[in-house]
């Protein structure tokens, strides 16, 4: 883990995971300081040297005192407690973290060094964007950033876009959550394209306006990512956008999100029904193929007819039901319990069929989740949605306060 806390002060350790393994402290030198401390941690048994190796960047940054319009650090103790091959997809991981970094020089090291790495390289950014009038670029500020030093105090979003654009494509992910002021807000509304990284990279992120007065905003679609890590679902990219995305659209009125466009395929000579194909995928075992496909549509859904819709909860109740096909009780319980809610939201009737197979299969889902830990988490959901949609089964509240003891 690399650490650069804002001023100056950099460390860093890599995390191998696989096995039991041995410590040993080591020092960098980064900028104009030296190092914290660092540490590796290296996995015992086995030949790792044809495994690929992993590297997450997490970078929140944000200009001090009143120029400061996002909370990006907030999000850093969320993710740092991802382990770090469930950020990569790899068995082995180095994480590096950069916290209000104060130079662009610095930052560019970093990512170079990141960007280098020949093995799956996962971005994540939490920050503020400024444009740069004189260019018509937006930069991310960082901690030094005033208007009057954008150009030389902020890093350049076109350098993020070199370092990561020259990787073979499919290694590179970005997840990025930034307030974007009046100038890049207006510039992105003209130029969609504007924070394109290149063919290679493929960028989930949601952008929403910097808010002119009052409290900073905080990174809660980041944060929704790294909570749905932690949650031990191995879940695809595209899925884990939909997941936060439809968690955090309402949180804000105005918010533009980033994703893939969906892969391009030859259009039918009639509308094509991609259900069966969905649920081929999933009964043969692909339940990552399943569930990515579903997330592309659910992602079409939310882009064309909003969150608050019958179109995206249609998608989160497929996605549920790919949870259970998959073995995964506690995610499609809270699936269907997010279905439900919604419904209730558009004013569906507690007695309406659609509500309450919503329920009744969040329920069941609970009833089969072996971790109690879990359970209980969910249970008060549940019972609260039970109270209001009772469901045709005499005794379904009862039992379920019953067993929730």
């Amino acid at each position: 883990m690399v650490n650069d806390d804002g001023n100056g002060t950099v460390g860093t350790y890599t995390a191998v995971t696989g096995g039991a393994g041995t410590g040993a402290a080591t020092g960098t030198t980064a900028g104009r300081t030296g190092a914290r401390t660092a540490g590796a941690r290296t996995a015992g048994g086995g030949d790792g040297a044809t495994a690929p190796v992993g590297t997450a960047l997490l970078l929140a940054a944000a200009p001090a005192g009143r120029g400061r319009a996002m909370d990006a650090a907030s999000v850093l103790p969320a993710l740092a407690a991802v382990p770090p091959g469930v950020l990569t997809g790899t068995a082995a991981a180095t994480v590096v973290e950069l916290a209000d970094p104060l130079d662009p020089q610095t930052v560019l090291t970093r990512l170079r060094a990141a960007a280098s790495s020949p093995g799956p390289l996962v971005v994540c950014l939490a920050g503020q964007l400024h444009l740069d009038r004189r260019q018509e670029l937006p930069h991310l500020a960082l901690a030094r950033t005033t208007p009057a030093t954008l150009r030389y105090t902020a890093l350049p979003w076109h350098w993020l876009a070199g370092e990561l654009g020259a990787r073979p494509p499919g290694t590179t992910t970005v997840v990025a959550d930034l307030a974007a002021d009046p100038d890049v807000w207006q510039r992105l509304a003209a130029v969609p394209e504007l924070l394109h990284l290149g063919p290679g990279p493929l960028l989930y992120g949601r952008v929403t306006p910097a808010p002119r007065r009052g409290e900073p905003t905080t990174p809660d679609y980041l944060r929704a990512w790294a909570e749905l890590w932690r949650s031990g679902a191995r879940l695809p990219h595209a899925t884990l956008h939909a997941e936060a995305a439809a968690g955090t659209a309402a949180a804000t009125a105005e918010t533009r999100f980033l994703a893939p466009a969906p892969p391009a395929v030859p259009a039918p000579a009639v509308p094509q029904d991609p259900h069966p194909a969905i649920l081929a995928a999933a009964m043969a075992g692909r339940h990552g193929e399943a569930a990515a496909v579903a997330a592309a549509w659910e992602h079409e859904a939310l882009r064309r007819h909003g969150p608050q819709s019958p179109e995206a909860v249609h998608w989160t109740e497929v996605r549920a039901d790919l949870a259970r096909l998959a073995g995964e009780p506690a995610r499609s319980c809270e699936l269907w319990l997010a279905a439900a809610e919604a419904r209730l939201r558009l004013r569906q009737r507690p007695d309406d069929p659609d509500v309450e197979g919503a329920v009744d299969r969040a329920h069941h889902q609970w009833e089969q989740i072996a971790d109690p830990a879990r359970a209980r988490s969910l249970g008060p959901t549940l019972v609260a949605l039970r109270r209001r949609v009772p469901g045709r089964q005499p005794g379904a509240l009862a039992a379920l306060t019953r067993r929730l003891g």
